[in-house]
């Protein structure tokens, strides 16, 4: 889809060089698409760049891929293969092309119905970055969204969440949750039809499928007068904030298009899964978010996984404009209610006096600092020549660098005011 337009800085200037790249990809080694704004392309560039789109294209449509479904289900199960180099459902016709390849071999329905298990994570951090959630998690999250009154999900990449809730629809004849998967892995039109999944670029709110796909999520978020539904997002952690804000705030600004009086002020009620320590950035873009102290963890990330102590802690948050009262965690994992906060919080969360808040982000207990005027890690201490609290092995000289934008002191880059007006 189309690119996104960045700007390249140099030490004390505040004017940068902007250029065209990859959405998508953040390394050239996986697109290499990159173009100055004020560069004239010519004609044989151009051409170039359309034959290796062309050239880039899946081996089939979703609507194939949708017939395909439907005649592989018709297969016995000694018949049903799926090729793990390709990533392909096939069909006895395209056994010998693929013979030299590896297969798994009788494939069930339970299988079908749980793509994310069958299909290989696309597990590359500077592009898809395709961590799925955890059991634990996403029935947790299934849980709370029904006690919640809600009865559509948009599913913005949480393929997990996606196939748990059309698992139970197909299964139980009173479950009335329904989901719809937007997500840039095209795979998984293999088994889903066009109702049920859009092929979806989140960084630049990009619809592969066209006007087409872009109805499909329109109507699903029409149904019930825009009632009882949520979106439900859990970006790649490396992807740009500002981008992924963008993209949200047009899928709320289609969800308010529906017919219902009083959307116009709304924000369409949403649940957006990153780590803590990118709280600020949020807040930057949607003030009306608080985040949520109870830890998303992933079954295929060694690093995000749920732990009771210090570092073994998943960081992934839940960040959301839903009244925080409304979301009641875990008695049974070590959460309890804070009647001060309205919320509830981790067991390690204490609330402090001094701001009147239960300030921890970690899960861990913090202290509050006097001369910081704030809680900060427990790990933390103050340091004169720096002024602020900070690990007790550091270097003060990094104090005196200054901004890379401005080449000014006592602010980072991402905090630059000649950098606010962008």
């Amino acid at each position: 889809g189309p690119a996104l337009l960045f700007v390249k800085t140099s030490q004390g200037k505040e004017e940068g060089r902007r250029f065209y790249a990859c959405s998508a990809c953040r390394d050239r080694r996986d697109c290499n698409f990159f173009q100055w704004e004020d560069e004239k392309v010519s004609e044989t560039r151009l051409a170039a760049r359309e034959e290796y789109n062309r050239n880039h294209q899946p081996s089939f449509t979703h609507r194939q891929n949708v017939d395909r479904y439907k005649n592989f289900v018709l297969l016995p199960l000694a018949k049903r293969r799926f090729c793990q180099e390709c990533q392909q459902l096939l069909l006895p016709a395209e056994w010998e092309e693929h013979s030299d390849h590896q297969f798994l071999c009788d494939i069930t329905t339970a299988q079908l119905k749980s793509p994310s298990q069958l299909l290989y994570p696309l597990e590359n951090k500077k592009t898809n970055a395709q961590y799925l959630f955890a059991d634990r998690s996403c029935q947790f999250l299934l849980n709370l969204l029904i006690n919640l009154g809600f009865r559509r999900v948009l599913s913005v990449g949480t393929p997990r969440l996606h196939e748990m809730i059309q698992s139970k629809a197909s299964q139980e004849e009173d479950f009335s949750v329904r989901s719809l998967l937007l997500d840039i892995d095209f795979r998984y039109s293999q088994f889903y039809t066009e109702d049920e999944f859009c092929h979806y670029n989140m960084f630049n709110h990009h619809f592969f499928g066209g006007e087409a796909a872009r109805e499909t999520c329109r109507k699903f978020l029409y149904e019930e007068n825009g009632e009882r539904v949520i979106m439900v997002t859990d970006p790649p952690f490396g992807g740009l904030v500002e981008a992924l804000a963008s993209s949200f705030k047009k899928l709320m600004a289609m969800w308010r298009e529906t017919e219902k009086e009083g959307h116009d002020n709304k924000e369409m009620p949403m649940f957006w899964i990153f780590p803590y320590f990118f709280e600020s950035r949020i807040l930057d873009f949607f003030p009306s978010f608080s985040m949520m102290d109870y830890q998303v963890d992933y079954d295929n990330h060694a690093l995000y996984k749920h732990g009771k102590t210090g570092r073994r802690q998943s960081p992934v948050r839940i960040f959301t404009n839903l009244t925080p009262s409304m979301i009641v965690l875990p008695e049974e994992e070590g959460y309890r209610f804070c009647t001060v906060c309205q919320r509830y919080v981790s067991s390690g969360n204490q609330h402090c006096e001094i701001c009147n808040s239960c300030t921890s982000k970690d899960g861990r207990r913090w202290k509050h600092c006097v001369l910081c005027k704030k809680c900060v890690k427990p790990s933390w201490f103050h340091c004169s020549n720096c002024n602020c609290c900070t690990l007790q092995k550091h270097s003060c000289e990094k104090a005196d660098l200054g901004c890379f934008v401005c080449g000014k002191a006592g602010h980072k880059r991402s905090a630059c005011p000649s950098l606010s007006h962008t």
